[in-house]
This record gives C-alpha cells, structure tokens and sequence, in this order.
C-alpha cells in the first residue's frame, strides 16, 4: 500500500505513565483476555464435539465465538507486551495488518448477528419453514457471505486509509491502530476518499440494525401469542441471549464512533474502545451460556470428561 508519507512506526497511546499501574494494566487485560480464550474457547469445542448442537442456532455461534477470539486477539496481545515492555510502538505493516484483521472480524461479526437474527426470526414466526430456509446448505452459504463480506469490507478500508498521506505525525490516540485515528493524521484534503467508503458502510450497517430491529418484533409478536407460559419461556430463553449481545455490540460501538465532539477525550476513548474492543469477546461466551440449558449442559458433560481423563492419567501414574 503506496503512501507518500515516511512514517515507518505509530506510536499508540500508553494506558499509564507510571510502570506500576502499567504492571496494573497488563495484568488486568491478561486476565480478560484469558478468560475470553478460555469462554469462547470452550464453546468452540462444546458445539464441536456434542452431536445434539449440530444445528444451525449453533453453528452460528460457533462461527462468533471464532470471531470474538479474532478480534480480542488482534488488539490484546499488543497493548499487553507494550504495557509490559513499556514502549508504544508498532510498525506501519503491524498497525495495517492490525486495521485489516479488527474491521475483517468486526464486520463479519455483525453480519453473523444479523444472520442469527434472521435465524430466530424463521424459528419463531416460521417454524413449518424453518429446515428449508435454514438448512445446512443455506447456513453454508450464509456463512460464506459473512465472511467473505467482512473480508472485502475489510479490504476497502485498509487499502483507502493507509493510501491516504500522513502530514500530522505518527502519534494514534488509541491503544490500537483504529481508522478514525489514523485519519486524524492524514492531510486535510486527502481523507474525503475514506469518509465516503464510511458513509456507506454505515448506511449498510443501519441496514442491517434495522434487520435486526424488525425480526424481533415480529419475534416478540409471535412469542406474546403463544398460550402456554412454559412455551413463551423456552422461545424467549432462545432469543435473550442473542438480543443481549447484539445490544452490548450494538450499543458500545454507535457510543465510540457517534458520541458528540463536545464530549470526547483521550482518556474517555480510550475506555470506550476497550468497551467495545475487549468486552464483548469476553462476556459474550458467559451471555450465551448463562440461559442456554443445552449449551450449559454439553458444557458440563465436556468438564466432567476432562477431569475424569485428568483424574484417571493421575490415577495410571501413580500405579506406573
């Protein structure tokens, strides 16, 4: 990607300037991003490995925990050796792959949630239909279209941005390499090229949010129809989960790239790109199990089986 600038390095923005609270930091995001491995991780090889959850509703998780370990992946890791080697530097083809990957599973992540949407939608208010409109084949394809959509939107913004000239330094005014940052050190009549592609992408997202927003109350009409108590109760403990995580993505990402001029700082950025950056791959996986029975069950089944196996190889070396 051709840029006419000489900038070889960003330096992203120190979350402290003291070395303990900089100790402080790494810890603190050592632990979330442990237990973000560890969550999505353990839904990865529960929806793997149980045969009942081979269904499309978990297919599509499956496909977001992958994505939610991405994510927090591409941003974590990096902020944690900085904090902990005390630099701020990253090279130029570090803070492009780091753009590329974050947009790249951002935006397949918000397809995956309107797919699942969609998902619940066809469950609820068309359950005759569900198996021929979201069959394997279907799912298969509706996949492919997120990832491969995320990835050519990925594509367009990574090579619009760092094509653009760098005239205001090097210094990024976030712990990673976010495009509105980079854009605040382009020269003042080269980013029109990016705010366009922005325009619509956020004109394609709206798209989407109001996808999302007509599913469920077509989903909370047909639920509130049912007679039995017991049957609202199991067709809504299929959709909370999912209308809560998409509400945490939904509601801290218009926050960070929406909230007024008149309010933003270094410091208040920089907490809500942790919100919508960090939070999410880590609660998503305790948001999805708390009320999935089925989920929490093949969970429980994939514990007790590792410490068996632990317990029994303990058990076999101590006879040897």
């Amino acid at each position: 990607m051709p840029n006419s600038s000489s900038v070889s390095e960003f330096l992203l923005l120190a979350f402290a300037d003291t070395r303990e609270l900089q100790l402080l930091h790494f810890g603190l995001f050592l632990g979330i991003y442990l237990a973000a491995l560890l969550g999505n991780g353990l839904i990865l090889t529960a929806v793997a490995c149980d045969h009942r959850l081979h269904t499309p509703m978990y297919f599509f998780l499956l496909n977001l925990a992958l994505l939610d370990l991405g994510c927090i992946s591409t941003t974590l890791p990096k902020a944690m050796v900085n904090a902990l080697w005390d630099t701020r530097a990253i090279s130029y083809q570090g803070c492009a792959a780091q753009v590329f990957f974050f947009v790249f599973l951002v935006g397949a992540e918000y397809w995956f949630l309107t797919i699942m949407a969609y998902d619940r939608y066809v469950a609820i208010c068309k359950p005759l239909h569900y198996g021929s409109l979201v069959g394997s084949r279907a799912c298969a394809q509706m996949a492919a279209a997120a990832w491969g959509s995320g990835f050519l939107y990925s594509v367009l913004h990574t090579t619009t941005t760092f094509s653009l000239p760098l005239c205001q330094g090097n210094a990024v005014d976030q712990f990673f390499c976010e495009i509105p940052q980079i854009l605040k050190l382009s020269c003042s009549d080269a980013y029109l090229r990016e705010v366009g592609a922005l325009v619509c992408s956020v004109s394609l997202a709206f798209g989407c949010f109001v996808f999302i927003v007509f599913s469920y109350v077509q989903i909370f009409r047909a639920v509130l129809s049912i007679p039995s108590k017991q049957g609202r109760h199991k067709a809504f403990s299929t959709c909370l989960p999912h209308l809560a995580v998409v509400s945490l993505f939904l509601s801290t990402v218009m926050f960070a790239y929406l909230k007024p001029p008149s309010i933003s700082s270094p410091s208040l950025d920089l907490v809500v790109a942790v919100l919508y950056s960090v939070v999410p791959p880590a609660l998503n996986p305790l948001i999805y199990s708390m009320r999935n029975q089925e989920l929490k069950h093949a969970l429980w089944i994939l514990m007790t089986r590792c410490v068996s196996e632990a317990i029994n190889f303990h058990s076999t070396s101590a006879d040897d």
